[in-house]
């Protein structure tokens, strides 16, 4: 990047909120993803107008632009590829409103997610959309991913919440879509267009969100089984049988004793697998459908049923099921959290697959799921260093993503595509679907400088 070029765009936020320090670039080179890319120059805008003056000068200048929040996400989407600009979005953290009459929500993108979860519990309402790194992840972030998270299953994910954005496209327009009314069919969904686009198709600088009334109780449920295949049985047998929980997570064997070492929370390291199943609603009817759900737990020959005996039980358990993947990372010095999808019938076959492929490419794989919705997470473990084990990492992985999609299943249920899966793409969308897609991007971004190298 030319020097006159980066003290212009210095100018537009000034230079205590830009950074071409060696050591902060390197900070902003990477995320979970195992690749590292240095950008040239980290800005961190604090208004959509500072966004649009910076997108001005890189369209006109042909300058690639990473949109990042706190570079949590999964598949590569916040490394900077190509170089060029990191668009820190971090300050702009700000909750511009919470109308409760309405149930509606506006955001900055750099709104933490658990924080803006705490915000509207005060008003007896709820944000469902709650990624295992909610105490991190930011709301632009789960925009530009559709993140769901373990509530899943009952409310939906991101993209269910969506009322509008405020968005600046390649060349420094600003694009306003929805807005503030619940129901709105006026013209193309522009909104969900953007959401899970990954920062390819413009920078979302505000957000419009819906809420709904806060369940008055919730109830959890622990169920441990000896056998794999029994668990995910019962997930099957739970749905099958009309029950809706607002959270159905497994954990297997390698999973269990990672949470149980880091966490102590008593968990039994004898068994397969872990099922943590939530239901809220009305305290009248919970009672009800906990015993429903526990008999169906002992039917499927869970060797122990128990209810967490209040609050403080229940989130030790969820605070466990959220820190797994911290957890399993203490073991090995890679992880790669894989992301797919199958219908729940099938999620029985595609775990047997999961460790099939495993002791294949003799590798270490926990299976952490939400499983209620057949979201599978294979935690692979290995050493990046050891190149021999990180061909067999990646031979997995694509078996695995094969073994998904063969099951009727997806490449992604919530993580996005990004670098990590952009290689699987085809194998998923066909050629009309993969240019359908290449020619929104050109229409949005015709000099493609829009979070470059990731799935388009």
């Amino acid at each position: 990047m030319e020097d006159r070029v980066k003290k212009e765009l210095i100018a537009v936020v000034g230079p205590d909120r830009a950074t071409d320090k060696p050591e902060d670039l390197v900070a902003y080179s990477l995320d979970p993803h195992i690749e590292e890319h240095l950008p040239d120059l980290v800005l961190y805008p604090l208004s959509t107008e500072e966004v649009s003056a910076i997108m001005k000068i890189a369209y006109r200048e042909g300058i690639p632009v990473t949109p990042r929040g706190s570079g949590t996400n999964l598949a590569g989407e916040t490394v900077p590829v190509k170089g060029g600009i990191v668009l820190a979005m971090s300050k702009m953290d700000a909750i511009l409103q919470i109308d409760s009459d309405n149930r509606v929500a506006r955001v900055q993108p750099g709104v933490i997610n658990f924080e803006f979860q705490q915000e509207v519990a005060k008003y007896g309402l709820m944000y469902p959309p709650d990624p295992s790194s909610w105490k991190m992840a930011t709301m632009g972030g789960t925009v530009g991913t559709n993140s769901g998270g373990p509530k899943t299953l009952k409310y939906g994910v991101t993209r269910d919440y969506l009322l509008g954005l405020t968005v600046v496209l390649a060349n420094g327009d600003v694009l306003r879509t929805g807005g503030l009314a619940i129901k709105n069919v006026t013209g193309y969904d522009l909104t969900r267009l953007i959401c899970g686009s990954e920062g390819t198709l413009g920078i979302v600088t505000e957000i419009i969100v819906r809420l709904i009334p806060k369940p008055r109780a919730s109830r959890t449920v622990r169920a441990d089984f000896p056998r794999l295949e029994d668990s995910s049985n019962a997930v099957a047998a739970i749905i099958g049988a009309g029950i809706l929980p607002a959270g159905l997570e497994l954990m297997d064997r390698v999973v269990i004793s990672a949470v149980e070492a880091d966490a102590k929370l008593g968990l039994p390291t004898d068994v397969d697998a872990i099922l943590l199943i939530e239901v809220d609603g009305d305290p009248e009817g919970l009672d009800a459908q906990v015993r429903k759900i526990e008999k169906i737990l002992e039917d499927n020959k869970a060797r122990t049923v128990m209810a967490a005996a209040n609050a403080e039980e229940a989130d030790k358990l969820w605070t466990a099921r959220r820190s797994a993947v911290s957890a399993m990372a203490r073991l090995r010095p890679n992880t790669a959290l894989e992301d797919a999808t199958v219908p729940v019938s099938n999620l029985t076959e595609m775990i047997r697959r999961t460790v099939d492929i495993a002791k294949k490419y003799n590798l270490q794989i926990g299976v952490l799921a939400h499983a209620g919705d057949g979201n599978l997470h294979p935690l692979v473990l290995f050493d990046q260093r050891d190149k021999n084990e990180l061909q067999r990492v990646e031979a997995a992985t694509e078996e695995i993503f094969r073994a998904a999609l063969s099951l009727g299943g997806t490449l992604s249920g919530e993580h996005g595509i990004g670098m990590a899966k952009a290689r699987f793409l085809p194998m998923e969308l066909d050629e009309v679907a993969m240019s359908v897609t290449r020619r929104i991007k050109e229409s949005l971004d015709p000099k493609k400088i829009l979070n470059p190298g990731k799935f388009v």
